[in-house]
């Protein structure tokens, strides 16, 4: 007899729920919650029902992340397993530990992929991921390197430490290019054209996901201010 597909529930049918469900839909019984993104092919459910399943994945803006979990926390069953997929992780961390029961999972994770970085497929590209409670976290990261993830085990104070950099100071730039204007093209260096991609791949983001990134990581604005010294030094 085979094992049933699991129950994944999919809250927050934006850009990245509908990649997750694009990938993970040959490996579990999925259904979606979302009062204004539709699956016309999937389950679409409300929150208390979204929380019955085995599996909450909780694609939703850090904005909404509190009042999401404050409504399905009553829901859970003993066992499930809850995973955020927000671009920092003190907060949805601190967040979950609290308001969910002590008898869920919980991970935090941060893909650092999306929609268009993986337009290609998701094997290769990388996923943090800082366990907070509860043993499932092994198996869930087994399976997801099967499907060619990169999983890399942090905690969410390192998780936020090196994303002050590594996103803080992409989209800083990115959108300080973007404010200048169109780039010129015809006598760009291959250099040039490497930065401008870069800038593109993200110009795309919401403005929420721009001040998460920029204001809801605590180590953002220490890294941003040395990066403007650093910037004011080189020019003397």
């Amino acid at each position: 007899m085979k094992t049933p597909k699991p129950r994944l529930a999919i809250i927050g049918f934006g850009a990245f729920g509908q990649l997750a469900a694009r990938h993970l839909r040959d490996h579990a019984r999925i259904c979606v919650s979302d009062p204004v993104s539709r699956a016309d092919d999937l389950p679409q459910v409300g929150l208390a029902e979204a929380a019955r399943a085995d599996v909450i994945l909780l694609a939703v803006p850090l904005s909404c992340l509190e009042q999401v979990l404050t409504e399905i926390a009553p829901h859970l069953r003993p066992g499930a397993v809850v995973i955020d997929v927000t671009s920092v992780k003190l907060r949805p961390a601190e967040l979950m530990q609290a308001l969910l029961p002590d008898h869920v999972g919980i991970i935090a994770t941060h893909p650092l992929f999306g929609p268009e970085s993986a337009r290609d497929g998701i094997a290769g590209h990388r996923l943090a991921w800082c366990p907070l409670r509860g043993g499932e976290h092994r198996r869930l990261a087994a399976f997801l390197r099967w499907l060619g993830l990169k999983v890399l085990t942090t905690t969410p104070d390192q998780h936020d430490a090196e994303m002050a950099m590594v996103q803080g100071l992409t989209h800083l730039i990115s959108r300080s290019l973007g404010a200048l204007g169109p780039m010129p093209t015809r006598l760009a260096t291959a250099s040039f054209q490497h930065l401008i991609e870069a800038a593109r791949m993200v110009q795309a983001d919401s403005p929420e996901l721009l001040r998460t990134i920029l204001c809801e990581n605590p180590h953002a604005e220490p890294v941003r201010r040395r990066f403007l010294d650093a910037a004011a030094a080189v020019t003397g």
